[in-house]
């Protein structure tokens, strides 16, 4: 969602920022980790962060869950310029939409809430959902369980970071649509393997169409 539907602003990187200078520790040395995980699943990433430190991993989980929540009510949360006119443009075409995230549902729902967003797609799925968040494939297999399709094929994932491509592509997905306004550049998202790199997902509906 940030970095593809929804400004990303730095918002993950304030929060994260905010919750552990406020548990003591120093983030600096630890951002060019967050940087490069972008869109995976938050406690994974803060478990690779403190190794060995379950504990310690989900405080800094719940305090940057909290981070992100008062960031988003300070007005850190807003739609990408033409976002919901393509998901409005491919549900018009009789196409399922899914918004998938490395979040939380507590901080997916902040957001969905803030954008005024509960009724944009057809389903909001976060890692506790699928069991396993990016960069595995659960996402997608979950979101087509829970619509009731049996096709991978019939996917187009879109995703502004490097762990969006590797679980569309490890899935199966016919498109694994890269964005450029987000968190990764063109370069990191064809090496995790885009089929297709994009200005925005305003050009998501026109590229299904071709396909």
């Amino acid at each position: 969602m940030a970095g593809t539907t929804v400004t990303d602003d730095g918002l993950v990187e304030a929060a994260f920022t905010r919750a552990v200078a406020g548990q003591g520790e120093d983030p600096e040395p630890m951002l060019p980790y967050i940087r490069k995980t972008m869109g995976e699943s938050k406690i994974t990433v803060f478990r690779a962060l403190f190794p060995g430190d379950e504990c310690r991993a989900q405080q800094v989980n719940s305090a940057f869950e909290k981070a992100c929540t008062e960031l988003i009510a300070e007005g850190r949360c807003a739609p990408l310029p033409g976002a919901a006119e393509a998901i409005a443009m491919l549900r018009d075409r009789g196409l399922k939409t899914v918004f998938t995230t490395g979040f939380s549902r507590t901080t997916q729902r902040a957001v969905l809430d803030a954008l005024g967003w509960d009724d944009l797609v057809d389903l909001a799925l976060c890692p506790a959902d699928a069991g396993r968040g990016r960069p595995y494939p659960d996402l997608v297999f979950t979101a087509l369980t829970r619509l009731g399709l049996d096709d991978v094929r019939s996917v187009a994932a879109a995703g502004d970071t490097s762990a969006d491509m590797l679980t569309a592509r490890r899935a199966g997905a016919r498109i694994a649509a890269g964005v450029l306004t987000g968190a990764h550049d063109e370069a990191a998202l064809r090496r995790a393997g885009a089929t297709h790199v994009l200005a925005s997902v305003a050009e998501l509906p026109a590229l299904v169409a071709d396909h």
